[in-house]
């Protein structure tokens, strides 16, 4: 079972003098949220790591909070459970408005099974800061790329709570870009997010 989080008392926010906007002009480039979601095995945090790289080499500022990655450190003490999930969800959402203050183009590749956590995550951001890309790719194409065995696992009782095997996966009804990652090759569906980022005016015009 999660740690439940203590009652922050007796704190109050501390406004810095180097502000969002300063970050922004510093670094040239807007900061933003890039909210990668789907099944296991869809991809996510491939295309957010190409995505990256691709950012990387335009000169921007980035950073990739990887589901794997994070529940190494900041979320260990978290399960699978339900509860558990939204308890990871919220820190990541905390962290990803953080990075975002801090002017970082900030990539998110998580499962983030359920819509309310999602929109939770969503609030928290100013309006038009939160990207949601859903990597759709077929459950069963999915289990096919099982590279670490879980889909075999969740099918033979060996793992709970399993994502689209013994848990729900609420898939976003209006994503802010949805990427076929089934069909689309991996250069092709990067571009795709990078071209959705220049038609929002958070990269710079390509030269």
């Amino acid at each position: 079972m999660s740690k439940q989080p203590e009652k922050s008392s007796n704190v109050v926010w501390h406004q810095s003098t180097v502000s969002r906007k300063r970050r922004e002009e510093k670094n040239k480039h807007k900061s933003v949220v890039l909210w990668f979601t789907g099944l296991s095995g869809s991809g996510k945090s491939t295309l957010a790591h190409a995505v990256e790289e691709k950012l990387y080499q335009l000169g921007l500022n980035t950073f990739v909070l990887d589901g794997d990655n994070v529940r190494h450190g900041l979320n260990k003490d978290l399960g699978f459970s339900d509860q558990d999930r939204k308890e990871n969800i919220r820190r990541i959402s905390e962290a990803a408005k953080l990075m975002l203050e801090a002017g970082v183009i900030t990539l998110t590749a998580f499962i983030s099974p359920f819509k309310v956590e999602r929109e939770m995550a969503r609030s928290l951001m100013p309006h038009g800061d939160f990207i949601e890309i859903h990597c759709y790719c077929p459950l069963e194409v999915c289990e096919t790329r099982d590279v670490k065995g879980l889909y075999k696992r969740a099918r033979n009782g060996e793992i709970k709570d399993f994502t689209g095997i013994s848990s729900p996966y609420e898939a976003p009804v209006k994503p802010e870009l949805k990427v076929d990652t089934n069909s689309l090759s991996l250069e092709a569906a990067a571009n795709q997010v990078i071209a959705l980022l220049r038609e929002r005016h958070i990269l710079p015009e390509a030269s």
